[in-house]
């Protein structure tokens, strides 16, 4: 039986989130709502099976979205599986180091 997991955004990663969302959406209508289904979808893929994602840091994971240049990464903790980021890839990821 499949683990049923928590998904909880860090509030860093969550204001990233809605960011990227609403700067998609600026460039044109409809393009952060396609945005933020994309990273929905992606969410449920790392929800369905966390540890198919690779560790890029310790225990830090990263769940790349498909058509979007933003990436997701995450900890598993027990049931949980915590947001750290919601990172631009072509960003310095010193950014998003220091929260780990």
């Amino acid at each position: 039986m499949p683990v049923a997991y928590r998904v909880i955004f860090t509030p860093l990663a969550r204001a990233e989130l809605i960011e990227a969302q609403d700067w998609y959406e600026r460039q044109a209508p409809g393009l952060g709502r396609r945005f933020r289904q994309s990273i929905d979808a992606l969410v449920e893929r790392v929800n369905s099976g966390p540890l198919q994602f690779s560790v890029v840091y310790k225990s830090v994971r990263r769940a790349l979205l498909r058509r979007f240049p933003y990436t997701l990464l995450f900890v598993i903790d027990h049931d949980t599986l915590l947001v750290i980021a919601c990172f631009h890839a072509s960003r310095d990821p010193a950014h998003w180091l220091k929260r780990t």
